[in-house]
């Protein structure tokens, strides 16, 4: 995945077409009952829903996790932007500063933003989607049989399993990739997102809550929506920096 020039090539819209892409592929391929079929043996699952340890790591924590960075960014963004008020006042020379991330604030506002949209994007999808969860499914024990996207919609089923919303929670700190401060730490980051996202992804794959693709849907939409937004806050500083290089 290449970043450099993320705000002068559209890099959202070529995620965006390969998210429509991988969603047609999978839709029409059995790759998602054959993953789903290594996790599911003997009438059951290889792992039990909600049990413990495991809910507690790779459920509860990160959610909360999530949500107490989200928390903190808005407190510093709140620091920061009262700053200018407090006339010689300086966040340099504080015992606030070894705690504040060295981010502007259009830099922690986008990634605030970042956390809040996806998320939210891929909840209100699944409630327009009506996928079922594999172990929904009469393959899988359930009693629901298997439909395409389209059918799935059109059925208004009770079921929200498409994309994976747990994943976006993890995927959401994509919006990290793309600050122009860390930018020369973007593929670290970009494998540390993937791996804690694929992570959480994985867990509900392990007792019929997802597909592979819900999860991998889930990821390439939150790039998408990251990389959009990016476009938007941070295109005017590239071409400042183009400029100067000139």
């Amino acid at each position: 995945m290449h970043f450099d020039h993320y705000s002068t090539d559209w890099l959202w819209l070529k995620l965006l077409c390969l998210t429509v892409i991988a969603t047609l592929t999978f839709e029409h391929s059995q790759l998602d009952m054959q993953i789903s079929e290594l996790f599911y043996a003997n009438g059951q699952w290889l792992l039990e829903k909600g049990a413990q340890p495991y809910a507690l790591i790779f459920y509860d924590a990160p959610k909360a996790l999530l949500i107490l960075f989200a928390i903190y960014l808005i407190a510093v963004l709140v620091i920061k932007c009262r700053m200018p008020l407090n006339t010689g006042f300086s966040l340099n020379h504080s015992r606030l500063s070894r705690y504040i991330l060295p981010l502007s604030v259009r830099e922690i506002s986008y990634l605030l933003i970042v956390i809040i949209i996806v998320p939210t994007t891929i909840a209100m999808l699944k409630t327009f989607t009506h996928v079922s969860c594999p172990n929904h499914l009469i393959l899988f024990g359930g009693d629901l049989p298997y439909l395409n996207l389209w059918q799935n919609i059109v059925a208004k089923t009770s079921a929200k399993c498409f994309p994976a919303a747990h994943a976006s929670a993890g995927f959401s700190l994509y919006g990290l990739v793309f600050l122009p401060t860390l930018r020369r730490y973007r593929y670290q980051i970009f494998e540390i997102v993937t791996t804690l996202g694929w992570t959480m992804g994985l867990y509900k794959m392990l007792f019929g809550d997802h597909f592979f693709s819900h999860t991998l849907i889930s990821m390439l939409m939150s790039l998408s929506i990251a990389s959009a937004l990016a476009h938007v806050f941070f295109k005017r500083m590239v071409i400042k920096r183009k400029l100067i290089r000139n």
